[in-house]
C-alpha cells in the first residue's frame, strides 16, 4: 500500500486536526481573531483595549477552575518550559520530589537536577504508561507531578500529599504542591484547593498558541516565591533570580493585566473567546465531559478492533484529553499515519520518545465528538486496504 490512498469523502471528519498541542483552534477563534486585527493586533500590551482582554481570561478562568478565596491567577512569556525554571528559581526553596512517568515530568525533575542552587530532587519513577505520585519525604518542601502527562497518555490524581516533611527555616510548614496541568487545564476535572501552583499554556484545551504560561497560585505559593527571591537579593546569596523568572514580577504584572514583557497579543484573543465559549456552554462539567465522550469511544474502538488496544492498561488511568492506542506490530503504523495526512487527517503519531507503534490522539473540548468518530472509521478503513 502506498500514501495514495484515497479514503471517500463520507468517511472523513470535517475537521481532521488532532493534535495533542498545538491542537485545533476553531472557526469562531479565527474569526474574531480576524475582527480584532485593526483594533487590537499591533498595539500597546500596556493599554486599555489589550488589558481588558487579559483581565477577561483571567476572570474566565476564575470562572472556570471556580477559584478559592486568595488564589491569583500569574502569566507570562515561555510556555510551561520557561515557568520550570521559574519554579526552580522561585518555588522549590530547596528540595522538591517529583512523580516521574513520561517525557514532560521528567523534564521538570531534570531542571531541578540541574539548578546549582538546590539539592537533588527525590524522584519517584513509574514505568511509561502508568503514573506514581511522589511519596512523603522528610526535608522536601515541594512536590511535584503532571495532572496528565502528555507523552504517555497518562491521567494522575491531583491531591495533597501530607506526611513527613521539614520545612526550611523561615518558610510554612506545609510543602507546596505543584501540579502541571498544561494537557489537562479544561478538559480534566480538577480541585485547585488541592494544589498550590497548577500551572499549563494554552495550546491544548484552550485552542490557543504556545510560547506563554499561566498559573494559579495560593496564598502559600505567592508567599514561598517573595520569600525566596527577597533572600536572593542579600548579601552573600547563591541563588540569582532574573527578572524573566520571577514569579513575584510576573504576578505583579498579572495584578495590572499585563505580562513583564512582551506578549503575543493574537494568542489573548484566541484564548479568551475559547475560554468564553467554554464557560457559555456550561463551564469545565461541559468540558470535561466532553472530552470524556470522545475519549471514551476511542477507548472502547481499541478494545473492539483485533489490531489495537489502549497503551495504558489501567482504565482509570487513562486520559480523558491524549489518548494513546498501541497498533499491532504486524502493521506499520507510519503507513496509516501517512494516508491519513495525504486525505487531511493530521497529529495523530505516537509521542516521538516513546518510539512504540502507536497513535496518539487530541480529544480536546474544540475536537467534535463526532469527528473522532469519524478519525476511527478512516483508521478501519486504511488498515482494511493495507
Amino acid at each position: 500500500m502506498t500514501n495514495n490512498l484515497t479514503i471517500p469523502e463520507k468517511l472523513l471528519p470535517e475537521d481532521g486536526r488532532f493534535g495533542s498541542g498545538p491542537s485545533k483552534i476553531r472557526h469562531d477563534q479565527m474569526s474574531e481573531l480576524s475582527d480584532e486585527w485593526k483594533t487590537i493586533l499591533g498595539t500597546s500590551h500596556r493599554q486599555a483595549p489589550v488589558k481588558h482582554i487579559v483581565a477577561s481570561i483571567k476572570d474566565g478562568l476564575c470562572e472556570l477552575f471556580n477559584l478559592p478565596d486568595g488564589y491569583e491567577i500569574a502569566l507570562g512569556n515561555g510556555g510551561s518550559t520557561a515557568f520550570w525554571d521559574m519554579a526552580c528559581a522561585c518555588l522549590i526553596s530547596r528540595r522538591a520530589a517529583f512523580g516521574v512517568y513520561g517525557s514532560f515530568t521528567k523534564k521538570f525533575a531534570d531542571c531541578a537536577a540541574n539548578a546549582p542552587f538546590l539539592e537533588k530532587p527525590v524522584v519517584y519513577e513509574s514505568p511509561m504508561g502508568t503514573y506514581t505520585l511522589p511519596k512523603p519525604t522528610e526535608g522536601v518542601d515541594a512536590y511535584c507531578w503532571a495532572h496528565n502527562e502528555t507523552s504517555t497518555g497518562v491521567n494522575a490524581p491531583v491531591r495533597r500529599i501530607h506526611g513527613l516533611q521539614t520545612a526550611p527555616e523561615g518558610l510554612p510548614e506545609s510543602a507546596l504542591t505543584i501540579v502541571d496541568g498544561t494537557s489537562a487545564a479544561g478538559a480534566i476535572e480538577i480541585d485547585i484547593s488541592q494544589t498550590d501552583v497548577y500551572y499549563f499554556s494554552p495550546q491544548k484545551a484552550f485552542g490557543s498558541e504556545g510560547g506563554i504560561w499561566f498559573a494559579i497560585l495560593s496564598p502559600a505559593a505567592i508567599e514561598r516565591a517573595s520569600q525566596i527571591e527577597e533572600a536572593a537579593k542579600l548579601d552573600g546569596a547563591t541563588r540569582w533570580v532574573p527578572s524573566f523568572l520571577s514569579l513575584t514580577k510576573a504576578l505583579n504584572n498579572a495584578r495590572k493585566d499585563q505580562t513583564l514583557n512582551t506578549p503575543a497579543v493574537g494568542n489573548f484573543i484566541l484564548m479568551n473567546n475559547q475560554i468564553q465559549w467554554l464557560n457559555d456552554n456550561g463551564g469545565l462539567a461541559w468540558s470535561t465531559a466532553r472530552c470524556s465522550k470522545s475519549a471514551s469511544l476511542i477507548y472502547d474502538w481499541a478494545d473492539r478492533v483485533p489490531y489495537a488496544q489502549p497503551f495504558v492498561k489501567d482504565a482509570e488511568s487513562r486520559s480523558h484529553s491524549v489518548a494513546t492506542i498501541d497498533v499491532d506490530d504486524m502493521i506499520n503504523v507510519d503507513q496509516i499515519l501517512g494516508v491519513l495526512r495525504q486525505n487531511g487527517i493530521v497529529d495523530v503519531s505516537g509521542y516521538r520518545g516513546l518510539h512504540r507503534n502507536q497513535l496518539r490522539i487530541g480529544v480536546f473540548p474544540s475536537v467534535e465528538p463526532r469527528d473522532v468518530e469519524a478519525l476511527l472509521n478512516c483508521v478501519d478503513y486504511v488498515v482494511a486496504h493495507m
